[in-house]
């Protein structure tokens, strides 16, 4: 259980969604702890012990305005997020992607956390339910004792489904004879291209995908079964044996790319995106495997450019927790039947680092509120992307899976829009007003939702 101290608020996991929760709450004034067990006890894909430590990729996925990624990146910088702040001084070169060198985003966000005068950080495991008032945001890979007095509390089994890890490739392994720097249709920061790509004729890309079906796979283990994967990033082997042009269309879809040496575009391509500042090592885009170690070597290196690739690391695949949010949390994200209590992050059901973030932000936020006597959580509008995403955890349908901020979560217009593309274009347009209202209004809403 906690260790006792000043505070007024406790928040459990150290990820990016309690760091942005327990600075949230401090920023209003709270004193908090912010609880992280690593590193006296580690998980199965941590590498470190710094705060906010990005494990499955290093992008945080579109920074274009017309996104709803875009809009909820807008909305968090807007609400004085930690973790954008991190990001943004920490961006390396993606195209229209914002992605960060990993090792600076942590550092930047633990030793702000460490400095915040009404912070304090704990490495320690918590191993029950927290006493009130407290946000947890332990995370996809809760700790088993936790994971179970949150089943308890919840009168759930528990859900879960699994991620799987992209490997890691040394630049300076890549072959640059081969591999051509580019972004799908010259769209990038650089001139010269966000991304190596390595280029795939058709014969290349068949013996790839028998390689691939033939190779081992890690088993999982027994409380592992059965397998539950979150289609935005699913194993390549698994989308392989979907059928052999599945890879084409999917992570290695060659179209807006050609091919310095033919003239031409590849049959399949294989991109690399920076992993660091300094243009070090890279990650395979969209290659999250759950392959043997060996296996991933011997198969990856028959891709063209990749042939003496140096790996930093290898895919892995680990569970992902979460729970049945629509029957759990109230709209505010406390637990229900246990006030003070709040979940927040990953494990309330929203998928991807921001989405995560945005979910600690709104944690941290309410529970600063129901500390300082406001018995309300704050009605965030749902035209907005955060607002969004908090509707559907909180009344979602009955089939709930986690879920990545998207389109379809977007209140419809009332008027009907015929265009996709205006229908889009008019999501984003009433989510930045109804944002730009709701803050300028102290970010208090009537409850009237406008239709756009």
């Amino acid at each position: 259980m906690p260790t006792p101290g000043a505070t007024d608020l406790t928040v459990v996991g150290g990820g990016l969604a309690g760091s942005e929760a327990a600075w949230q709450a401090a920023e209003a004034g709270l004193r908090v702890t912010l609880y992280e067990m690593r590193p006296a006890r580690p998980t199965e894909a941590h590498r470190g012990e710094g705060l906010a430590e990005l494990v499955c990729s290093n992008s945080l996925k579109s920074d274009a305005p017309d996104t709803p990624a875009g809009e909820l990146k807008a909305e968090l910088r807007g609400l004085g997020s930690l973790i954008l702040r991190a990001a943004d001084a920490a961006r390396v070169p993606a195209g229209k992607a914002l992605a960060v060198d990993r090792e600076v985003f942590s550092r930047s966000v633990t030793e702000a956390i460490q400095s915040h005068p009404r912070i304090r950080l704990v490495r320690e495991e918590i191993t029950g339910l927290p006493p009130a008032p407290a946000v947890i945001a332990t995370g996809p890979l809760t700790a088993p004792a936790l994971a179970e007095a949150i089943r308890a509390a919840t009168g759930e089994r528990g859900l879960y489904f699994y991620d799987a890890i992209s490997p890691i490739v040394a630049a300076d392994s890549v072959n640059l004879e081969v591999a051509f720097r580019a972004s799908r249709y010259d769209a990038g920061d650089d001139p010269e291209g966000d991304y190596l790509n390595c280029p795939l004729d058709a014969e290349q890309y068949a013996g790839f995908i028998r390689d691939l079906l033939a190779a081992r796979t890690v088993e999982a283990a027994a409380f592992e079964e059965p397998a539950i994967y979150f289609e935005g990033c699913m194993p390549i082997e698994v989308m392989a044996a979907r059928g052999p042009e599945t890879l084409a269309h999917g992570p290695m879809k060659p179209v807006g790319l050609t091919d310095p040496r033919t003239g031409r575009m590849p049959h399949a391509v294989v991109q690399l995106r920076q992993e660091d500042l300094a243009r070090s090592y890279y990650n395979l885009v969209g290659f999250q495997t759950k392959l043997a170690w060996p296996e991933q070597e011997r198969v990856l290196r028959t891709i063209p450019g990749l042939e003496n690739a140096e790996f930093f690391r290898f895919g892995a695949i680990h569970r992902n927790t979460y729970v049945h949010s629509p029957t759990c949390l109230e709209p505010g994200l406390m637990l229900k039947g246990h006030p003070g209590i709040w979940l927040a992050g990953q494990i309330t059901g929203v998928e991807g680092y921001l989405e995560s973030t945005a979910m600690g932000l709104l944690a941290g936020l309410n529970a600063a509120r129901w500390v300082q006597g406001i018995d309300s959580p704050l009605q965030v509008p749902e035209g907005t992307a955060i607002g969004a995403l908090a509707r559907y955890l909180t009344q979602g349908a009955e089939r709930f899976q986690p879920m990545n901020i998207n389109f379809g979560l977007f209140p419809p217009p009332a008027a009907r829009v015929r265009s996709r593309a205006q229908r889009r274009e008019a999501a984003i347009q009433r989510a930045r007003e109804d944002f730009l209202a709701w803050r300028a209004g102290g970010m208090e809403w009537s409850g009237t939702q406008q239709q756009a």
